[in-house]
């Protein structure tokens, strides 16, 4: 069979409009409209002949222009320009009973223009943008891009086996005959994902297929992961809820607000006083400009009642109390030194000893509410491992002690939707910076570590991942000899 033996021909293929689900039409006594959508209401004074019947059709699904009665195109297309972010375009094949692909904007910038004609031709080279990514939702493939104001539905497998042809250079010619399509059909398949912002048009004169976005400056500093947390972790450019939505309020309870101590030798740490009347005279202004990342330490560590005022300045319950969410939903908060949102507290601290007096070798469980640790393991090889990756990252001595942060996921994201992960790193830099603070008021050593390995982590303190997982390392030791290692030169940002 010849590649274009099924082609359907120009006129069985056709455009179609329709809304947002959340859109939906008004009208007053007078005629005139009122738009309701997600970004805002948009009036529509005396709309002309046939444009109310085709808006409100529109709200119903994909509806083509030929099917309007008594409409100017350009009274419709006036119209719908005034209503960015509310109106999906869809391409399909005559008498099918589904599109073959929609772009749905997501954003209220999400004005949608097919490319010209004459840029998307048969020959013009054709790529996936390295910022595209698909997945699956409501039984459907998506294509979206931190890049873009829409994401685009691939509703029938036929669209699927295009953008499955565009992870390289390419043409529409290639993929039709790769395909087995049409090459019109093809082009009009790639022209609205190029609309959409999911492919990129090449050069067509080069002698090798080139991409504006590969030699983009403000682009090629960013990878693709990080543009898209970026991007869905902030309002702008998607449409998820976002925010404390109390998604899950009526299908799980709240994590406790604090982990249940594990089984082991148990540990309490000294309580200095809250208000810091038996310590140190450096005020906060000293300790600020003093900061310094130390990545030289003796070789004793540091004591256990130094660690224990390190942690319940830092880390330890203040006070418990109980608050209603949605629904009425009560759950309980906590108060620490350090700020989080809605006062969830999702952060635990597991400290790997190597060398601290009247602690013996081996990791711990922090208990913020007791204000003890809780020896968890003390298998060398496990010890030794996650000190090693620390002493790498610090490019120097062996650290005494390395505290590793994990977060209960689950705390964060029963309240907020979206926002969880991003908010718990702002949660691991609010925390190692008065970590910071209060070891040096301490005289200790102090830095924070740019990575750690989650996988390791996940079998030293036997977490059930990912409900629980490493997002932060500290490291805490007694300052060197020598003045060089006690004001290192190379501070932390």
């Amino acid at each position: 069979m010849q590649p274009d033996a099924d082609a359907p021909p120009p006129e069985s293929r056709q455009q179609l409009w329709s809304f947002r689900d959340d859109v939906a039409i008004e009208a007053d006594r007078n005629g005139n409209l009122t738009i309701l959508t997600r970004w805002g209401d948009v009036g529509v004074p005396s709309p002309p002949p046939g444009v109310e019947d085709f808006l409100r059709r529109m709200t119903y699904g994909p509806v083509a222009l030929a099917n309007a009665v008594d409409l100017v195109p350009k009274d419709l297309h006036d119209t719908l320009a005034k209503l960015p972010g509310s109106v999906v375009h869809s391409l399909a094949l005559r008498g099918a009973s589904s599109p073959l692909i929609s772009v749905v904007p997501v954003s209220p910038r999400g004005l949608f223009e097919l490319p010209a004609q004459t840029s998307v031709t048969e020959s013009r080279p054709i790529r996936l943008s390295r910022f595209a990514f698909l997945r699956e939702k409501g039984g459907e493939l998506l294509v979206e891009s931190p890049l873009a104001h829409h994401h685009v539905v691939l509703h029938r497998p036929l669209a699927s086996w295009v953008v499955g042809s565009l992870g390289r250079p390419t043409n529409c010619v290639e993929v039709a005959r790769g395909a087995n399509l049409s090459r019109p059909l093809v082009v009009e398949i790639v022209a609205y994902l190029a609309g959409a912002g999911m492919v990129l048009l090449g050069d067509e004169d080069a002698d090798t297929p080139t991409f504006a976005e590969d030699a983009d400056p403000a682009l090629l500093t960013w990878s693709p992961h990080d543009l898209l947390f970026h991007s869905r972790s902030r309002l702008g450019r998607h449409d998820n809820p976002a925010g404390a939505a109390f998604n899950h309020v009526t299908t799980m309870p709240p994590l406790p607000v604090v982990k249940p101590p594990p089984p082991g030798e148990h540990f309490p740490l000294w309580r200095p006083d809250p208000l810091g009347g038996d310590t140190h005279e450096m005020t906060l202004t000293d300790a600020v400009e003093h900061r310094r990342s130390v990545r030289e330490f003796a070789e004793r560590g540091p004591t256990a009642a130094q660690l224990g005022e390190l942690l319940f300045r830092t880390a330890r319950i203040r006070s418990q109390q109980e608050v209603s969410g949605a629904g009425d939903v009560r759950y309980t908060v906590s108060a620490r030194p350090y700020p989080s949102a809605g006062s969830l507290y999702e952060l635990d601290l597991y400290l790997t000893v190597d060398r601290c007096a009247d602690l013996p070798r081996g990791i711990y469980h922090y208990d913020p509410e007791g204000h003890a640790l809780t020896l968890i393991n003390a298998r060398e090889s496990e010890v030794d491992e996650l000190l090693a990756g620390a002493t790498v990252l610090i490019g120097s001595t062996r650290p005494p002690v390395l505290i590793t942060m994990t977060a209960r996921i689950g705390r964060l994201s029963w309240v907020y939707d979206s926002i969880a992960y991003a908010t718990t790193l702002k949660h691991v830099g609010v925390l190692q910076q008065t970590l910071y603070l209060v070891a040096t008021m301490l005289g200790l050593a102090p830095c924070a570590l740019a990575m750690g390995d989650s996988e390791l982590a996940t079998s030293a303190f036997g977490l059930d991942w990912p409900s629980e997982v490493s997002v932060g390392e500290f490291v805490i030791g007694v300052p060197g000899d020598s003045p060089e290692t006690v004001v290192n030169a190379r501070e932390s940002a």
